[in-house]
């Protein structure tokens, strides 16, 4: 039985916090849109600190994340960036209030580490969306799907196919977030279930025989095999060598994948990108591919 966090309302407070990565500069843009929306922003310590590359040492970012999973009129926590850290401070918090009154946890990225754990171990939803880090070059759609999302309306994803897919319709609760966090959590507590699943992946910055190397990783390791559906969104800043690799992320998911028949489509705006529209892991989505068009809903 999945739990769904409460749905924001006017007034409520929201907390921003860093669990992994420092924060360049304040977010000054995603607190006024969240303003906006009747919502009353709360800082956390790690928002204004540092410690090497991360927003403050392992003990402070939990500190931090802990404090607004234990408070109960916090009603949402945004992951103010992702970067990497996330994974090195999972294992100090504690999840015993939050599973008694649950709130939506809200980033992507590195933050694919807490939507895994969430998932797995608590059967909580949690949202893939813009972090407030990135709202600031965020597209009207993204942003309006995650208002949507937070304040529990109607999410409907329909986009023309473009490119070659695998045709079908499947239901199944949807799952996922960066294909490198979810390999790394492979085998571990955090290690969420993909049977009959819906598996959203997406990645930035890696090389072309990295992702092959990570897809089969997944295929060997039985991941790909009983899934419901495959959407692939948003593979950005890729790297090659010369000579090149040779294949296109298209073409390596395809291979991995073709023997099983499930829905497969690409270019799902949601990613590494400005139009990172919002995606609610956890619920039950139905996916439809086709000739024409795919749709999520």
């Amino acid at each position: 039985m999945i739990d769904q966090p409460t749905p924001l309302k006017k007034g409520d407070k929201v907390a921003f916090t860093c669990p992994a990565k420092e924060l360049p500069h304040e977010p000054i843009d995603a607190i006024k849109l969240l303003e906006s929306w009747g919502l009353c922003v709360i800082l956390g310590d790690t928002v204004k600190t540092s410690h090497h590359q991360f927003a403050g040492n392992d003990t402070l970012r939990a500190q931090d994340f802990q404090r607004f999973l234990d408070d109960d009129s916090i009603k949402a926590i945004f992951a103010a960036r992702g970067g990497y850290g996330t994974i090195r401070i999972i294992d100090q918090l504690n999840f015993s209030k939050f599973i008694k009154n649950p709130k939506w946890v809200v980033g992507f990225s590195d933050i694919t580490v807490l939507h895994s754990h969430i998932h797995t171990n608590y059967q909580i939803e949690t949202i893939h969306g813009q972090m407030p880090l990135t709202i600031s070059n965020g597209s009207t759609a993204s942003l309006e799907t995650l208002r949507k999302a937070l304040f529990n309306e109607p999410l409907q994803y329909q986009y023309p196919n473009k490119t070659i897919s695998q045709y079908g319709i499947s239901q199944g609760l949807l799952i996922g977030g960066n294909l490198a966090i979810l390999v790394s959590l492979l085998g571990s507590s955090s290690e969420i279930d993909y049977r009959d699943k819906i598996l959203f992946l997406e990645d930035v910055g890696e090389y072309l025989y990295a992702i092959d190397r990570m897809l089969w990783t997944l295929k060997r390791a039985g991941k790909l095999a009983h899934l419901k559906g495959l959407i692939v969104g948003g593979f950005t800043e890729l790297k090659d060598f010369d000579p090149p690799f040779g294949q296109t992320v298209e073409e390596m998911v395809l291979e991995k994948v073709k023997e099983y028949g499930y829905p497969v489509c690409f270019g799902f705006p949601a990613g590494h990108i400005s139009n990172n529209q919002a995606l609610i892991f956890g619920r039950q989505a139905l996916l439809q591919v086709n000739e024409q068009e795919i749709r999520l809903s």
